[in-house]
């Protein structure tokens, strides 16, 4: 598979969203702990997870919890896995979500998932950010976090390019990630994917297939992925991870899973080549 650089660290041009395994619809334990056995085996060497991937008020972190499991019981072929996990965004257990972008919070917050997962965190982002608190405080959480070993990397998500110039300024190069919502169905992000290929930090699109429901018909809802589709014999959800890709080096997809089957098919992407005409006709 091909490669992609999250600040020093080399990875999977194709990372694994965690997400679907936990909240609404989740597998069970075992499906979910074999896709990401699959997705290793696969070459996969990026787990995207979050504290607030949960469905019930009392099981906060139960997706970091899950992914440390797996990684776990996979053995000494995980050593090479950077999992990233993400603060500051809670999910209170009613279906709704809410921001504690405090420092105090991500500081607990930060120190809980480094202990759910068993170590330092590779990669830590501040989930989204809180109106009630100035950006430069909740970054200067992560500077702390960095600081005192709890995590090694830092990231911002949901961010506008404002707001990751100010965490540039503060973090420096320990500041290696941006990860937006952005896929054929949302495109508004194309303005922080191209600040961050100007910069050379990693942009990491979630819901890349543009969410757990309209992935599977994307290419029903995108016409013209679905004819690079059929002119390659691949999905419609390869093309789009592909396209993707291809926009820039530094880009680097999450899509979610909770079968094999699905990680399977994802990975793929990192392989599809695809032609000027055909990413201009994508990008129209």
């Amino acid at each position: 598979m091909q490669q992609r650089q999250l600040g020093p660290r080399t990875v999977s041009a194709i990372g694994l969203g965690g997400m679907p395994m936990s909240i609404e619809g989740r597998p069970d334990e075992e499906r979910s702990i074999a896709t990401i056995h699959v997705a290793l085996d696969a070459g996969v060497t990026l787990i995207d997870t979050a504290d607030a991937y949960h469905l019930h008020a009392g099981e906060v972190g139960h997706n970091e919890r899950l992914i440390a499991k797996a990684l776990k019981e996979y053995g000494s072929g995980a050593s090479d896995v950077v999992v990233a996990t993400k603060g500051g965004h809670l999910r209170p257990g009613d279906g709704s979500w809410t921001q504690d972008g405090s420092p105090a919070h991500l500081l607990e917050a930060g120190r809980a998932s480094s202990d759910r997962l068993g170590g330092p965190i590779g990669l830590y982002y501040y989930h989204r950010p809180d109106p009630k608190v100035p950006y430069e405080d909740s970054i200067g959480a992560l500077q702390q976090l960095l600081d005192e070993g709890t995590i090694e990397l830092a990231g911002v998500s949901n961010a506008s390019v404002e707001q990751i110039d100010i965490a540039r300024s503060i973090l420096k190069d320990k500041l290696v990630a941006v990860q937006n919502q952005f896929s054929p169905r949302f495109r508004s992000s194309l303005a922080e994917l191209r600040h961050c290929a100007d910069l050379g930090i990693a942009f990491l699109p979630w819901s890349p297939l543009g969410g757990i429901r309209s992935a599977r018909e994307l290419g029903g809802k995108h016409e013209a992925f679905q004819e690079v589709a059929e002119s390659h014999g691949v999905s419609p959800q390869q093309v789009a991870l592909a396209w993707e890709l291809a926009l820039a080096p530094v880009v680097i997809p999450i899509p979610g899973a909770s079968r094999p089957e699905s990680i399977l098919d994802s990975v793929k992407a990192a392989d599809l080549v695809l032609s000027d005409d055909e990413m201009e006709k994508l990008s129209a």
